[in-house]
């Protein structure tokens, strides 16, 4: 268990770190840069979720509806914070 504990922490780490340069979401990225990368590290990592093999007694499945449930929300943050910004 120890060791799956560590594959799967070892898997996000990874997928934070390879997180490409260049945005790839249709948000204006100048205006909300963390949140931005915040989304993009969380779409890479959901990409290594689904690409490790097997299940991992349901964690990675677990991740990956964790993961999904956090991008939902980073998204309507950031339409939040833009709805916000124009405003002022």
């Amino acid at each position: 268990m120890r060791k799956i504990s560590r594959l799967f922490a070892l898997t996000i780490i990874l997928g934070l770190l390879s997180v490409p340069i260049t945005a790839v979401a249709s948000y204006d990225d100048d205006d909300q840069p963390h949140m931005q990368a915040a989304l993009e590290a969380l779409q890479q990592a959901k990409h290594h979720l689904e690409e490790a093999k097997h299940d991992k007694g349901g964690h990675r499945v677990a991740a990956i509806k964790a993961i999904d449930s956090a991008i939902n929300h980073v998204k309507e943050g950031m339409e939040s914070g833009e709805k916000h910004e124009h405003k002022k």
